[in-house]
């Protein structure tokens, strides 16, 4: 799975964050806190600062608590929070192995307990009653200059623009989504029982 799909979970680093935080910004955390999780539809950009190189994608997303999956093109990658399987329908293969969440920087749990506490959260009201939350970083090792979310009405996250510290821009849009429930379901993986399995985690013992 491209790491251009995994991008999308780190702009979703909003909790704990040293400031006072905006009530809608403090809202959007207790849906993750409370165990909902997020579905929606999402189309990704990238654009490199240096060369100019422009990537696009467009799936669906779950995230949730301690999970989370993304549906994109050919493949679909979950990951518990132990193990990560990425299946590729088009080559018939699962890969598996071991996820240590330490090395992961788009962690759900690092979501939720915040990138750090180096960044400056405001919130705004844009048009038609939905909300701009912005954070920026002076600090060089924060993984982005700059985050804007853009919340519905509703209080569902709309659109995410980002700068990287490379000045990468990332820009994710979401269309019908929803929090619900938590429900292990929804982190469920359909293999076929002729695909070929790696699993890479027999390299590490």
């Amino acid at each position: 799975m491209s790491w251009a799909f995994k991008i999308i979970l780190v702009l979703f680093a909003t909790a704990n964050i040293a400031v006072q935080e905006p009530p809608e910004f403090d809202r959007l955390k207790a849906q993750f806190e409370n165990n909902k999780v997020f579905i929606a539809e999402f189309s990704h950009f990238y654009e490199d600062s240096f060369t100019g190189e422009q990537q696009t994608a467009s799936g669906m997303i779950w995230i949730g608590k301690d999970y989370y999956k993304i549906e994109g093109g050919t493949q679909v990658m979950v990951v518990d929070g132990e193990i990560s399987r990425v299946f590729d329908a088009e080559k018939n293969r699962v890969i598996i192995s071991d996820y240590i969440e330490e090395e992961d920087d788009f962690a759900p749990s690092r979501m939720l307990q915040g990138v750090d506490d180096t960044y400056n959260v405001t919130e705004s009201e844009g048009e038609n009653g939905d909300t701009i939350i912005e954070l920026n970083s002076d600090d060089p090792f924060s993984i982005f200059l700059s985050v804007t979310i853009t919340l519905s009405e509703d209080g569902l996250p709309v659109e995410i623009e980002a700068i990287d510290q490379a000045e990468n821009l990332l820009v994710t849009s979401f269309t019908d989504g929803y929090f619900t429930e938590s429900d292990p379901s929804l982190f469920e993986l359909d293999i076929p029982e002729s695909a070929e399995t790696v699993d890479l985690r027999h390299n590490t013992r």
